[in-house]
């Protein structure tokens, strides 16, 4: 009989999340920061976006009680990180305006870019307001099992170097698909996902409260499942031995501050294909259905059989 794995402390992956985002400031706009060797073959994309918004806003300024917040940052993908090694930010403050402030990072690893990164932080003002409605027919995440307990029921019978990661690695992310794929023989269907997701462990009330915090590690959260999308109409799955793939670029638009004590839904689809790449999108919403953020990314998906 399989003896069971044995459920993680939800806190550890947490706090290690949030020791990656405290940034060393090595000189005046220069940052750095760690990386963690939970078996990744590269640094996960997610991690490096996140770091380099938070040395993008240590560089942001308060002014009169006011905190700009990023509206928007669009990223590129140049080369894998080694997740042995720190990774440095530079920062160039492109402007500072009444309103908008523009800054620029480049992070760097071994004296060369591995990615860089455009993002604008807005004041908090009052605008015309529309939004999507979102979906109404989507299980409420409590009824899903997470992807934690879903690989250590799976990885008994999962052969290596699977069954080991899916025992050892602990997840900061409370991730729940709503819908499920045999993942090492995956039936083609149509280009959309969608998933709920939340932190494993709560922020403190502080932690919580802080909104440059909170967007960083929605930023962490937000590579996590997009290039998966433009997998589904093609039936491959990453345990596939003829896939290639990798994020190129990926972008975000804040509509709002997210709890990322609270569940939000990525509603996820690809509308498109080809030349050795997939576009992947998202529309996220907060478990009350308020869009939260917009999110685009394109990913490398060579298919070698």
């Amino acid at each position: 009989m399989d003896t069971p794995a044995p459920i993680p402390d939800p806190a550890r992956p947490v706090a290690r999340l949030l020791n990656l985002l405290q940034l060393e400031e090595v000189e005046t706009d220069l940052f750095r920061g760690q990386s963690t060797d939970e078996g990744w073959i590269r640094v996960y994309g997610g991690q490096v976006v996140a770091q380099a918004l938070m040395a993008a806003s240590l560089t942001v300024e308060t002014a009169n009680g006011q905190q700009r917040l990023c509206h928007s940052l669009h990223s590129y993908f140049i080369r894998p990180g080694d997740p042995k090694l720190p990774i440095v930010y530079k920062v160039e403050r492109d402007r500072d305006g009444a309103s908008f402030s523009t800054r620029r990072v480049v992070a760097i690893q071994k004296g060369r870019p591995i990615f860089n990164m455009a993002a604008s932080f807005h004041l908090p003002e009052q605008g015309l307001e529309h939004a999507v409605t979102a979906p109404a027919d989507v299980p409420h995440p409590e009824t899903l099992e997470s992807d934690s307990d879903w690989a250590r029921r799976n990885a008994p019978h999962a052969p290596e170097p699977w069954r080991t990661i899916w025992l050892s690695r602990e997840r900061p992310l409370d991730l729940r698909a709503v819908e499920s794929d045999d993942f090492f023989n995956p039936q083609k269907r149509a280009p959309q996902q969608r998933h709920w997701v939340r932190l494993a462990s709560a922020l403190t009330a502080e932690q919580a409260a802080d909104p440059v915090l909170q967007r960083c590690l929605f930023a962490y959260a937000s590579d996590m499942t997009l290039l998966d999308t433009c997998l589904a109409p093609h039936g491959i799955s990453w345990a596939n031995p003829a896939l290639q793939s990798a994020s190129l670029d990926h972008a975000i638009w804040f509509n709002d501050t997210p709890d990322m004590n609270q569940w939000h839904l990525f509603d996820q689809d690809s509308p498109m294909s080809g030349g050795g790449r997939g576009i992947n999108r998202a529309t996220v919403h907060d478990i009350g259905g308020r869009p939260i953020a917009c999110l685009m990314q394109e990913g490398l998906i060579r298919y070698r059989p």
